[in-house]
């Protein structure tokens, strides 16, 4: 059994070797306001965090991990360039009983950086896979930006181009909106019956005739929901060479070269998605300059789909059998923009779970 003097002794080396590489320690709060996270992610997040409520300050929760908040304090007030390190304790609610940790140490190493982006990309993940090459991990890379400059090409509306875009973090339901959106699967049967009884009569009518109103939302809201339900029906089914390409890239998985190449012989479908094919192009060249060999690093598009909502272009984790993910990480430019206060930085950083280290580190 791994002890826990072995785990921070294992944290240690690890925030040594980050401070090593040009980062500065940062502390972050244990306890974080919830409305934060909930605007950032929904209430999705609320099963996977535990919450507490303070007299002064409302619904907290517990750190669900460190980015947000190394974020937030860079945003404030950090200087541009920056690079960032941290280690302290992460908490996750799990849902089943199991040999998953709800309390667990990360260590983590963050970039804030407009000036070369790609270059960024290759620094964290060459950093990464020196300091955990001694245990002859899984690396898997993705690119999420792929995807969503795809889903953003695709001819149809605004509103269902959202909907794609709100869903990529949850494939299930983005692959299911994608079936629907395409012609390729059935309206549901309670979505037509709704959509017949919006079609009876005037919101008005309706709302009158259904009772007094329930809840926060207002009758405009109601109204306006109902209006966009039966131009959604109305809408045309995305193409099917469209439907095709973006089906493609959420199966897409080869070494990464071979992606490249993949890729790029099917930007003239889908032209929209030629920027952020570029920049995965210019990412493997800083890959090859920092010694990782492109030819047989893989590749998969979608990774980083299940993890916390706001990866949106590079992605990386580091693998090991059965384990949960040893080391994780990727860009979030978007999240800068949103916790900013109307400023924004291109930003990539990651996380390695040093009780997973120590533990193979003990195995014979």
């Amino acid at each position: 059994m791994t002890t826990k003097a072995a785990i921070r002794a294992e944290a240690e080396r690890l925030f040594a070797a980050f401070q090593a590489a040009g980062a500065v320690p940062v502390d972050a709060d244990i306890l974080l306001p919830a409305e934060t996270l909930l605007d950032l992610y929904g209430e999705d997040i609320r099963a996977r965090a535990y919450t507490t409520t303070d007299p002064l300050r409302g619904e907290m929760m517990l750190r669900p991990d460190f980015t947000v908040p190394v974020v937030q304090a860079h945003m404030a007030h950090g200087a541009d360039p920056a690079r960032y390190c941290y280690l302290g304790e992460v908490f996750r609610a799990q849902q089943h009983l199991g040999n998953k940790a709800s309390e667990y140490l990360q260590v983590g190493f963050e970039i804030f950086d407009r000036t070369a982006p790609e270059q960024a990309d290759a620094e964290v993940f060459a950093l990464f896979a020196n300091l955990l090459a001694p245990l002859n991990l899984k690396p898997v890379t993705g690119d999420i930006g792929i995807l969503m400059a795809a889903v953003n090409g695709v001819e149809t509306t605004d509103r269902r181009k959202a909907a794609l875009l709100r869903h990529i973090w949850r494939p299930t339901r983005f692959r299911a909106l994608l079936d629907r959106f395409s012609g390729r699967a059935p309206m549901p049967a309670a979505r037509i019956a709704l959509l017949d009884k919006l079609a009876s009569g005037a919101p008005e009518t309706l709302m009158q005739a259904a009772g007094p109103l329930i809840g926060l939302r207002a009758a405009a809201d109601i109204a306006e929901r109902a209006a966009a339900l039966i131009d959604d029906a109305k809408a045309k089914p995305i193409a099917a060479p469209e439907a095709a390409l973006l089906y493609d890239l959420l199966t897409l998985q080869a070494p990464a070269d071979a992606a490249l190449a993949h890729l790029k012989g099917i930007t003239f479908l889908l032209p929209a998605i030629a920027p952020a094919v570029d920049r995965f192009a210019a990412r493997l060249a800083a890959l090859q300059s920092r010694g990782i060999d492109t030819a047989t690093l893989p590749f998969e598009a979608s990774l980083g789909r299940t993890s916390m909502e706001y990866y949106d272009g590079f992605t990386f984790s580091f693998l090991a059998g059965d384990l949960p993910a040893i080391g994780t990480g990727g860009r979030y430019d978007a999240l800068t923009a949103v916790l900013g206060q109307g400023r924004s930085i291109p930003a990539v950083g990651g996380v390695i779970r040093p009780a997973l280290v120590a533990q193979l580190k003990g195995r014979p």
